[in-house]
C-alpha cells in the first residue's frame, strides 16, 4: 500500500466530515487507506463517520489521551509506504497526495536522506500560513518571533528563520521544521523515530518531531506545489487552558533539545510567557462585519433557495462556465459560498487563493451535505450553518 492517512479528531465533526470526503477524493487514483482516530469526541462524530463512511477505518479512544499519543496509536494500524499526519479541519485537493507522493518517490530514490514533508497551507479566507515551514525555535529565533523582529527584518538572515523566510511561500525547499496539521513521511521513518514524543500533550509535539528527523540527518522540505486549506485553532479554544497547555509545550521542546544557562533559563520563562499572553489574545473571536451581500458559485438553483430560506437573505448564484466572474476591492461584505457538488476542491482552493481580499469571506459546501463551512480568520473559531 502506498499511503495511510492519519486523521486524528476531536469533537470537530462537521469539519471531520468535510476533510474525510476531500481525502477520499484525493486517494481514488492510490493504493490508499484512511485511518480514522477519535479522541474521546462528545459529539457525534463517530456516528457520522459509521454512518457516511463505513469503509474508513475508525478508532475510537475511550479518552482523550492528546496528539501524540492518538496519532501513535493509528499509525500502528497503518500499512502505507508513506504516512500523512492530516488535521480535521483541512481540505486537500484531489492532487495533493499524488505530487507530494511523486515529490516525495523522487527525493528517495536519488537519496536515502528523505525526512518529512509539508505543503502549503492556507486558511479559510485565502491566506498563506507562515508556518507551513518554519526554522528550528533556537533561544534567538525564539527571540525573533516573540518580538516581532522577523517582520521588521523579513530579509535578513539573523531575524528571518523562525518562518523560514528564505523560502518564498511559492518555492519548495529544505526547510527545519513542518506542522502536524500536514506532515508526510515514510512509515519506516515514523517508526524509526519513536512517533511523537507522548510526554508532550501538544503543540511542541510537530517541532520536536521534525527537529528529531533533524538529527537523523534527515532532510525536512516544504513543497508548494499543492495547496491545503487548513482551517486552524478548531480542536481547540483559545482560553486559559490553552495557554497553560502552550507554556507547558514550550518547556517540553526546550528542556529536551536545549540545556540553556540561568539567564536562558528566565528569559524563556518571560518569552514563553509573552508569546502565550499573545496567542490567547490572537484567538479571541472578533465580532465580524455584517455580511452585506452573498454568492453561490453552484449550478443547482434549488440550494440557492435554501440557502435563501436559511439565511433570510438574497443569495446570487453564479455557475463559472457562465461568465467570467471579476471581483474587485469593495465596500461590501461578501460571502462567497462554494458548491462542492458543482466545483472540485482543488478548484474550490485555487479559488479561495486567488480571490482573497479583506473584504470577502468563503464557506464550502460538502458533496450531498446539509451545511455551509468555513472561517473567517485564522485566528477564530470556523463555523458551520445547517440549511435543511
Amino acid at each position: 500500500m502506498q499511503l495511510s492517512v492519519i486523521i486524528l479528531n476531536y469533537n470537530v465533526r462537521y469539519f471531520l466530515e468535510l476533510c474525510v470526503l476531500s481525502v477520499q477524493k484525493a486517494i481514488q487514483n492510490l493504493d490508499a487507506e484512511i485511518i480514522v482516530i477519535d479522541n474521546n469526541s462528545s459529539d457525534d462524530s463517530c456516528a457520522m463517520m459509521k454512518q457516511l463512511f463505513p469503509k474508513v477505518k475508525l478508532i475510537e479512544n475511550k479518552e482523550n489521551s492528546g496528539f501524540p499519543k492518538g496519532n501513535n496509536i493509528a499509525v500502528k494500524e497503518a500499512k502505507g509506504e508513506y504516512i500523512c499526519i492530516l488535521n480535521p479541519d483541512t481540505v486537500v485537493a484531489e492532487d495533493t497526495f499524488e505530487k507530494i507522493l511523486a515529490f516525495a518517490s523522487s527525493r528517495a530514490q536519488s537519496r536515502d536522506d528523505l525526512g518529512i514533508v509539508g505543503c502549503k497551507l492556507i486558511d479559510g479566507t485565502g491566506n498563506f500560513l507562515p508556518e507551513s515551514k518554519r526554522g528550528i525555535p533556537t533561544p534567538w529565533v525564539a527571540f525573533t518571533k516573540i518580538f516581532g523582529l522577523y517582520k521588521i527584518f523579513p530579509k535578513s538572515a539573523l531575524f528571518n528563520k523562525y518562518y523560514a523566510q528564505h523560502l518564498d511561500e511559492n518555492q519548495t525547499g529544505k526547510v527545519d521544521i513542518l506542522v502536524g496539521a500536514f506532515m508526510v513521511m515514510k512509515r519506516e521513518l515514523y517508526n524509526q523515530l519513536g512517533g511523537f514524543d507522548e510526554n508532550c500533550f501538544m503543540y511542541a509535539d510537530d517541532i520536536d518531531l521534525s527537529y528529531r528527523a533533524l538529527l537523523l540527518h534527515k532532510q525536512n522540505y516544504y513543497f508548494h506545489e499543492t495547496t491545503v486549506i487548513h482551517y486552524k485553532g478548531e480542536s481547540t479554544v483559545k482560553d486559559g487552558t490553552y495557554m497553560k497547555r502552550f507554556q507547558e509545550a514550550m518547556n517540553f521542546f526546550y528542556k529536551k533539545h536545549f540545556k540553556g544557562s540561568v539567564f536562558f533559563s528566565l528569559f524563556m520563562k518571560i518569552g514563553i510567557v509573552f508569546f502565550s499572553v499573545v496567542k490567547m489574545f490572537q484567538g479571541k473571536t472578533k465580532t465580524n462585519n455584517q455580511i452585506n451581500q452573498y454568492i453561490l458559485i453552484s449550478d443547482n438553483d434549488a440550494t440557492r433557495v435554501q440557502l435563501e430560506n436559511k439565511l433570510q437573505e438574497n443569495v446570487e448564484i453564479i455557475a463559472l462556465d457562465e461568465r467570467k466572474i471579476v471581483f474587485s476591492q469593495s465596500v461590501k461584505k461578501t460571502e462567497i459560498i462554494l458548491d462542492t457538488n458543482y466545483l472540485d476542491f482543488k478548484s474550490a482552493i485555487n479559488f479561495i487563493e486567488a480571490n482573497r481580499n479583506e473584504s470577502f469571506t468563503f464557506k464550502l459546501i460538502p458533496m450531498q451535505s446539509n451545511f455551509i463551512i468555513g472561517s473567517n480568520s485564522s485566528n477564530d473559531r470556523g463555523m458551520f450553518t445547517l440549511f435543511n
